[in-house]
């Protein structure tokens, strides 16, 4: 909804919640965040995005790690 389906940042939210989001398929995006940093942002959420916290089990948000950085190899 709001990244995108391919990660480019430009999800259906955006323009609505006039959100500038960082494209994660260009690699320098997150070049410089460990995982454990991008399961941290994920679970607590950061500025308008919501964490995701207990809604998904740590397995769940370890593949949401996996799968954000997945989009800067496509």
């Amino acid at each position: 909804m709001c990244h995108g389906e391919n990660g480019n940042g430009k999800g259906d939210l955006v323009s609505d919640m006039q959100l500038s989001l960082k494209d994660l398929r260009n690699p320098d995006t997150l070049k410089d965040k460990t995982d454990g940093e991008i399961y941290t942002l994920i679970h607590n959420g950061k500025d308008k995005m919501p964490p995701e916290g207990d809604r998904a089990k740590p397995d769940e948000l370890w593949n949401l790690v996996i799968y954000v950085r997945s989009f800067a190899k496509k």
